[in-house]
């Protein structure tokens, strides 16, 4: 259609006529590569422009502007999924692609005006690295920033933009290790030549891991030996990545591992076979580090419970492959897998109508389906989450390690010494391991209050130890057990109504008739939350392709929460509340400015049917336990509320690995805690979960 010049693709849209259908070539590529005498510059305001001094050209405003970046091994279907559902929303987008994406972006973008798309909606900028996409992250009309490619320019992406004041979701496509996983119940024939076409004969994205039962793996490696004699050798990209591969292979050989090989391997020469490294030990770097190439370690397992704990081995959490022809089995290792997507008898299939999240390591953010809109839409009941501005001039190691003042409580006169609290972890009241303490001002500011607990790293490793040990068998309760225990904390905090009020009212100064009104609230908002256990669920969307598929919304694990001032209890329950309710557990941080309703809410949980370790409060120094809870691996993500700084320490630091962010400025107190919309709900409930998708086909 490049090279048409009578029709354009806005004509032909409005007629519906149809063109002689065209052999397919690259002619028309080429020739449209050679009417622009190969020098594409930028799209911008729907005409090319060549960029003169190389600087980042001004684009008009629009009611919202999100900034696309993709990496320069990043196919065009993962940015035509970013790109579309925000055109869809009402944004105006703009394109930051690698070098090899380049054309095609351009091409698209050029074809999206031509089909009657208004000039400056879609524009492409490109340029020699990711550094481009930070540069245009600082025009303060940018809204968001998604990304789509490797982990590394996803890092460095996040990195570059901390602490300007925009939202940043990364979607690692590239790289990937993801599980083969053949049950001793699978059709053999057809999982072995699945594993061969997925691992050697696709575009190499991801990295497979084939794990097979013991008790079929001799079967298994009989046909793969059938199935690969006679395979070429595989180009390389380089010289060095032959280097790479002999390295692996070596190691591999010297653990243990066996080779299955289609052809003797070249003594020097950027290719290699298609090679399988049999038995392969789970700590092996073919399997922790895949190097380039056409390789596939194989490793075994006995039981099916193994099985899923093998192929749970990987950080990623991209995506896996199982077979077998034991339906029930098939469904328990799916919801038993920690991946986006899980394709039963399948392999590498995709349709933008399912929702996906990046688990673990693998994104943070949901692309696809209905679910992945709303990353595109800023919700009317909330305020901006963070105002743009220029990033802070910070020392991110000393963040977080100021010494809290040593604290000598005065217990000469016992009846008038300041109460002294306690924090919650694991189910149990208890002081801080440092055996410190912190004063708690009145609302004026002078004298002491109360004394709580000084927490610290030791703290937070405690909590989050406590955490992931009972929040695999919460999620597993289903949506009315996980309700009930709901409604038995809403029944806790009304019995100890006067209790709660009474710190809320000599914490922040409110009146009595206030701070029960808060406490009403926080009752009526537990209840909510209960009520909504089961109210959202997955889906069965149609499938263009012959079988089924599901969606199902899933916790993220154990998610870090550092407090408001703002309504110190109704804030609290709201957020305990979006999150426990979809399966997740928590380690909470209360106000450091107000944290005596936070610790007063203990005792409700202590007279809860909750299970322990499932709640953890832990108070203290804001930015000491921000810190700990940034630099804990298993901590999937963080709700915040705090200073500038420690939004910017956040966005720089949850990179490796990945980490989920909400991130709300302290001085910005707009959020209206009191609103029990159910839109209000449902943005938090969203941000509390992430979605898989399960494909399972007919034939």
């Amino acid at each position: 259609m490049a090279g048409s010049s009578t029709k354009t693709v806005y004509d032909i849209f409005q007629s519906m006529d149809y063109d002689p259908a065209a052999s397919s070539s690259t002619a028309t590529a080429q020739a449209w590569l050679d009417h622009h005498s190969h020098s594409l510059g930028l799209f911008i305001d729907g005409k090319f422009v060549q960029p003169a001094d190389r600087q980042v050209h001004s684009l008009v405003d629009s009611k919202g502007v999100v900034e696309v970046v993709v990496s320069d091994d990043c196919s065009l279907y993962s940015l035509v999924l970013k790109v579309l559902p925000a055109l869809a929303m009402g944004n105006s987008v703009i394109v930051v692609p690698g070098q090899s994406t380049a054309p095609p972006a351009l091409l698209l973008a050029q074809l999206f005006v031509g089909a009657g798309l208004p000039a400056g909606v879609l524009n492409v900028l490109t340029g020699r690295d990711i550094s481009l996409g930070a540069k245009v992250a600082q025009n303060q009309s940018i809204r968001y920033v998604t990304y789509s490619g490797n982990k590394q320019d996803g890092v460095t992406l996040c990195k570059a933009t901390a602490g300007m004041g925009v939202s940043v979701t990364v979607s690692p496509c590239i790289g990937a290790t993801c599980p083969f996983i053949i049950f001793e119940s699978a059709d053999i024939d057809s999982a072995v030549d699945e594993v061969i076409e997925a691992a050697f004969k696709k575009r190499k994205e991801i990295n497979w891991v084939l794990c097979v039962q013991e008790s079929v793996v001799d079967s298994v490696v009989v046909r793969l030996q059938l199935r690969m004699a006679g395979m070429k050798c595989v180009e390389l990209h380089s010289n060095a990545d032959r280097v790479l591969v002999d390295a692996t292979v070596q190691e591999a050989q010297q653990q243990g591992a066996t080779l299955i090989q289609s052809c003797p391997a070249p003594p020097s020469d950027a290719q290699y076979p298609p090679t399988v490294l049999c038995r392969s030990a789970p700590s092996s770097p073919c399997v922790v580090s895949p190097s380039p190439g056409p390789l596939l370690p194989l490793m075994t397992f006995r039981s099916n419970t193994e099985g899923v704990t093998l192929g749970n081995h990987s950080p990623h959490g991209q995506a896996a492959s199982i077979w077998t022809e034991d339906l029930t089995l098939a469904l328990e290792t799916a919801k038993s897998l920690s991946v986006g997507s899980v394709w039963v008898n399948s392999h590498s299939v995709s349709d933008p109508c399912l929702p996906i999240s990046g688990h673990k390591d693998s994104g943070t953010c949901t692309d696809g389906g209905q679910e992945g809109l709303y990353q595109f839409l800023h919700p009317s009941s909330t305020s901006s989450s963070l105002p743009r501005s220029a990033p802070l001039s910070m020392d991110y190691i000393k963040f977080g390690t100021a010494a809290s003042p040593a604290i000598i409580p005065d217990d000469s006169d016992p009846a008038s010494a300041p109460k002294p609290y306690l924090q919650f972890v694991n189910g149990k009241t208890c002081k801080s391991e440092s055996g410190c303490s912190l004063t708690v001002q009145p609302p004026g500011g002078s004298g002491v209050l109360a004394y709580c607990p000084d927490g610290g790293r030791k703290d937070v490793r405690n909590a989050v130890e406590a955490a992931i040990k009972v929040q695999p068998g919460w999620m597993k309760r289903s949506p009315s057990v996980r309700a009930q225990s709901l409604y038995s904390l809403a029944k806790g905090l009304e019995a100890k109504k006067q209790d709660i009020a009474s710190s809320i009212h000599i914490q922040t100064g409110l009146s009595m008739v206030e701070a029960e009104k808060e406490v009403d609230l926080s009752t009526a908002r537990l209840s909510d939350w209960a009520a909504y256990c089961d109210k959202v669920q997955g889906g069965t969307p149609p499938m263009p392709h012959s079988g089924s598929a599901f969606s199902l919304p899933e916790a993220l694990g154990v998610v870090g929460i550092v407090l408001p001032d703002k309504n110190p209890l109704l804030s609290m329950v709201t957020l305990l509340g979006a999150a426990i309710t979809t399966g997740n557990a928590v380690v909470m941080v209360p106000s450091q400015k107000y944290p005596l309703p936070a610790l007063a809410f203990i005792q409700v949980l202590q007279s809860s049917d909750l299970p322990a370790g499932l709640v953890n409060v832990i108070s203290g120094n804001r930015d000491q336990l921000t810190v700990a809870l940034a630099n804990h691996n298993v901590i999937k993500a963080i709700w915040y509320w705090g200073s500038a700084e420690g939004c910017q320490y956040l966005q720089y630091t949850c990179t490796v690995p990945l980490k989920m962010l909400c991130l709300f400025c302290q001085k910005d107190e707009e959020k209206d805690w009191t609103l029990s919309h159910p839109t209000h709900l449902e943005e938090m409930w969203r941000n509390a979960v992430q979605w898989k998708s399960v494909w399972i086909p007919s034939a």
